[in-house]
């Protein structure tokens, strides 16, 4: 199953020049990186990311994420994909550019 990330511009390159990232801010103050499933990803752009521009989407495999992806309960109890290590870029399946279209994050149609 894939899982998403959603990064700035300016975090995307971080893990892009480090090789690793502790994640954004909020990831490293929860203790976790956060990720969204497929129907969880335009909601989560709309709470924590409306309206930002250079926007990256990130996609990763769960099941190479082992025992340190948890599942999480959140917003309205739903499960939440989170990594409790460092995201790598190895992780990482494929990465695109997250356009904002009329206020509103057009998401790829690669998703699953």
């Amino acid at each position: 199953m894939l899982i998403y990330k959603i990064f700035r511009s300016d975090e995307w390159r971080v893990l892009q020049e480090a090789g690793s990232t502790t994640g954004a801010p909020i990831d490293v103050a929860d203790g976790f990186v956060h990720f969204s499933t497929a129907t969880q990803a335009a909601e989560t752009a709309a709470l924590h990311f409306a309206g930002q521009q250079g926007l990256f989407l990130l996609a990763l495999e769960t099941d190479t994420l082992g025992d340190d992806l948890k599942w999480d309960p959140s917003r309205g109890g739903a499960l939440f994909p989170h990594l409790y290590r460092e995201l790598r870029l190895s992780d990482v399946l494929w990465s695109e550019h997250l356009p904002l279209v009329d206020g509103k994050h057009q998401f790829p149609d690669a998703m699953e």
